[in-house]
């Protein structure tokens, strides 16, 4: 056992690897045979990190953190499996509830990942002399994560399909007897974006700590500088093309001149009626609008 810095660390240390005796229970706690700790294991699970045996006083806290995103990471893929069943029978207020939770926990992911952030490069190097080859691309909960979101895309398509909608159809149109699709589209683009912000947080910890250049490899060999085209790869792709989709059928006409007079009572106002308000005004321009249906199709044009 490693020495702590005084008595008073070592008497701390000493007491927190024994029972604790709680007052309103009468009883010891940590012995693992109540049943709050039999039911969550919490005995195995103390026993799976590191004791004082430590390369680094942080060490605890690495492992702590990384085995505690793999929790999480098994539990997004969990829920999973029923999201894709609730896309199947079109139950999409289930899909969104599921969704809204996932969110949350990836958002989680990158707050839980900058608390490494507070380690020292020289106290990372120490750690990482333990490490052996291991990588991120070596965690069972990542690599699940990317099966678990290949079937979930497959099963949102396959609920598009079923109302002959396509996903640039889905944002052009925003129809009220779409909306549910729509909802759950945007939740898949948070989900994404939680994604990507977590490898961003990774990316961000690597830098602070090891360096990111060509020159510098990570400990499975490849140059750390590999993660920043890794850390913009998004789950759902077809989500992402929408938007640039959209924006290449977009045209400048149709919306108010600058400086011209505005009508309505606070109500929106789509482009083609802007164009006719500017028009009865006497500012109309160059162009009339196409109207919105012009983005209804996909680049190809088809519907």
């Amino acid at each position: 056992m490693s020495k702590c810095s005084g008595r008073f660390a070592t008497d701390l240390a000493n007491a927190l690897e024994r029972p604790v005796f709680n007052r309103q229970l009468g009883k010891d706690v940590g012995r693992g045979d109540l049943d709050y700790e039999v039911y969550l294991q919490t005995k195995s699970l103390f026993e799976l990190q590191i004791k004082r045996e430590v390369a680094a006083p942080d060490e605890h806290l690495f492992q702590v953190m990384h085995q505690t995103q793999e929790l999480w990471l098994k539990a997004i893929a969990f829920d999973t499996i029923s999201l894709v069943d609730a896309f199947d029978e079109d139950h999409l207020h289930e899909a969104s509830a599921l969704l809204e939770r996932i969110v949350l926990v990836q958002r989680s992911l990158a707050s839980e990942m900058r608390i490494l952030q507070t380690l020292t490069p020289k106290t990372f190097q120490a750690i990482r002399r333990n490490l052996g080859n291991g990588s991120g691309l070596e965690s069972p909960g990542y690599n699940r994560l990317l099966l678990a979101t290949d079937a979930v895309e497959q099963a949102f398509t396959r609920a598009l399909e079923r109302t002959g909608t396509s996903i640039v159809e889905l944002y052009a149109t925003e129809r009220q007897e779409q909306a549910g699709l729509l909802r759950v589209a945007e939740l898949l683009v948070d989900w994404d974006e939680a994604f990507q912000t977590w490898l961003v947080a990774h990316f961000m910890l690597v830098r602070r700590t090891i360096g990111v250049d060509r020159e510098v490899l990570a400990l499975d060999g490849f140059p750390t500088r590999a993660l920043a085209p890794r850390m913009t790869a998004p789950l759902f792709p077809a989500l992402w093309d929408a938007r640039v989709k959209l924006t290449k059928a977009w045209v400048r006409e149709g919306g108010y001149p600058i400086g011209a007079p505005r009508v309505g009572s606070g109500c929106k106002v789509h482009a083609p009626n802007a164009t006719e308000a500017a028009a009865a005004n006497g500012n109309s321009p160059s162009t009339q609008a196409p109207g919105v249906t012009q983005f209804g199709a996909d680049a190809d044009g088809a519907r």
